[in-house]
């Protein structure tokens, strides 16, 4: 079992003791950033063939009573108009960056920024994952937050989380995160 497999296994060992919780979580970031990678390899499926969300995935993984749904929401640019129609109810928001592409940094660094000034996002905690750390040009998540003005996130509780979707690296580390200082505030 993979990395990614375990830490999402170990919320919701970590959950079972609660009944019928739901746990809404949105995954956006820019199109090639590695969001349905990403989802793909928490939900144990192969993540090999991947080809770009022209809308949106969801997967939705029950155990012990506790039920988190995943909407993966596409990230190319005509369809993140579309995003802020999936925001109502949102326990959690997981942008994924991808980590070597610095080009589009400042692009990436906008669109979190509108999110999180959206009305249905007031408050949300956001878990970021710096993605394709397996990569030689990736830059470190330190230098991504510094760049993304995280610290001035006064308003939720947040989190940067260097992974490599593809290997599972960092993923159980940010579902930890999640695990801990979200959804057992949910109960």
């Amino acid at each position: 079992m993979g990395e990614a497999q375990k830490g999402l296994l170990s919320v919701i060992e970590k959950l079972k003791g609660s009944t019928e919780q739901e746990v809404r979580i949105v995954l956006l970031g820019l199109d090639n950033a590695g969001k349905t990678t990403l989802l793909k390899s928490l939900a144990s499926e192969d993540v090999n063939t991947i080809t770009p969300t022209q809308g949106f995935n969801i997967k939705s993984v029950a155990s012990h009573g506790m039920k988190l749904n995943v909407w993966d929401i596409g990230g190319q640019r005509k369809i993140r108009p579309f995003w802020k129609k999936y925001l109502e109810n949102t326990d959690l928001l997981i942008y994924v960056i991808d980590s070597a592409d610095k080009k589009r940094f400042e692009e990436t660094g906008l669109e979190l920024s509108d999110l999180t000034d959206e009305e249905n996002l007031k408050g949300v905690p956001l878990l970021i994952f710096a993605n394709k750390q397996d990569l030689a040009t990736a830059s470190p998540a330190s230098e991504i937050a510094e760049g993304l003005n995280l610290h001035t996130y006064r308003d939720r509780e947040w989190q940067i989380q260097a992974c490599s979707a593809v290997s599972g690296e960092g993923v159980q580390d940010g579902m930890n995160w999640i695990c801990n200082n979200i959804v057992n505030k949910k109960k």
